[in-house]
């Protein structure tokens, strides 16, 4: 049986208002304030600027997060994980069988400009 969705709404109402822009990991570090395993990650946006991001990319190594394609929202509000202010939100996907928050990196399929916006 397929589980159920959540109650259907326009693109204008929510998809349009977010700003997902492409951009790639300049350096990510084990945050140990975290209260949760997380990297403390730079991600570089073009001209959006260099963003910093706490996330729980830890199936992942340093080394391979360093020079990968992410997506973040540039527009939700800074956020506080643990002593480190996280502004921006790089999306991921759970990653089976690890312990819940857990997740991979969303990425294009090809090369593409930093900073674009995802539509």
């Amino acid at each position: 049986m397929a589980q159920e969705t959540k109650p259907t709404t326009s693109k204008e109402e929510t998809f349009d208002r977010l700003d997902i822009r492409l951009g790639r990991v300049l350096s990510a570090e084990r945050e140990p304030s975290a209260p949760k395993p997380a990297y403390r990650m730079v991600v570089d946006f073009g001209k959006f600027g260099r963003r910093t991001s706490v996330g729980r990319f830890t199936q992942h190594g340093p080394e391979e997060l360093v020079g990968s394609l992410v997506l973040g929202v540039l527009n939700f509000g800074p956020r506080q994980v643990g002593e480190v202010t996280s502004e921006v939100l790089i999306l991921g996907v759970q990653v089976p069988g690890a312990e819940s928050g857990e997740a991979t990196f969303l990425t294009p399929a090809r090369e593409a400009k930093i900073g674009s916006k995802v539509f």
